[in-house]
């Protein structure tokens, strides 16, 4: 069965993106990491479309289900606002120039890094049994908090922008580590600089006309409910299990990561 959709599609490739969408908002509410699922779903249902048309369409549906995951967790009142605007802010720019960097500088110079610091990262979570568990009193002071903070946004903002892989995990451990955060708290709040980098990154697409925005707002839709159903499982179950499952995403995100420099 073949419907007129976009790149030639039928409704079967279309069905498989909207699941993987939905499964990726859902991730991503929760722990982050829902790029390790969209991106290469997307990738291998449209095998022979450009790769930055790609980008473009996971960049659209992800800004969705960021904005409803960031949505859901202020009607909990999940979010730190007051803290995280700044971040936020800085992030959305610069994002933008991650991206226009990344035209210039090859990304695959940071594979070796990141490979290396996904590693300490589980490794210190795993270790650190109580890590995130609860909210603790931060080690810093609160003008070190802000500043830490905007280097935050500035670092992970730039980085979503450049390359982008694992993104949500490095914001929900930053965001632990400066404000002994639990990971409830720590994945709402990141949420909000996700929200902006991927409103930038989507931004920057558009104007270049390299995306399709049908398929990816249908997609959107999807994410949008899966980020809906993800915030609630997330307030459910509480930070043991959002722990659990951000070892989980944070190691496959680091084996794909091996496999693809190699």
């Amino acid at each position: 069965m073949s419907i007129t959709l976009p790149f030639s599609m039928n409704i079967w490739q279309l069905i498989g993106l909207c699941v993987i969408a939905f499964t990726a908002g859902f991730i991503d509410s929760i722990a982050g990491g829902g790029g390790l699922i969209q991106l290469p779903g997307i990738m291998a249902f449209l095998p022979n479309v450009p790769m930055v048309t790609l980008l473009a369409v996971n960049k659209t549906s992800s800004m969705l289900g960021t904005v409803t995951a960031v949505i859901e967790y202020t009607r909990k009142g999940l979010i730190n606002y007051k803290r995280m605007w700044k971040s936020a802010l800085i992030a959305l720019f610069t994002s933008a120039l991650g991206a226009f960097t990344a035209k210039r500088v090859p990304n695959e110079l940071l594979k070796p890094l990141i490979i290396a610091l996904l590693a300490v990262l589980i490794l210190f979570t795993l270790l650190r049994k109580n890590f995130g568990q609860r909210e603790t009193a931060s080690r810093f002071s609160e003008s070190q908090q802000a500043v830490l903070g905007l280097l935050l946004g500035l670092v992970i903002g730039f980085y979503d922008g450049f390359f982008g892989p694992g993104t949500g995990n490095f914001l929900i451990m930053g965001l632990i580590f400066i404000y002994g955060e639990n990971f409830l708290h720590a994945s709402a709040d990141a949420k909000t600089v996700n929200a902006m980098t991927n409103l930038s990154a989507f931004t920057m697409y558009t104007l270049m006309g390299v995306g399709n925005i049908p398929l990816g707002i249908t997609m959107g839709l999807f994410n949008m409910a899966g980020a809906h159903l993800g915030v609630k499982l997330a307030v459910l179950k509480g930070s043991r299990f959002i722990r659990i499952l951000f070892i989980v995403m944070s190691s496959a995100l680091l084996i794909k990561q091996i496999i693809d420099l190699f």
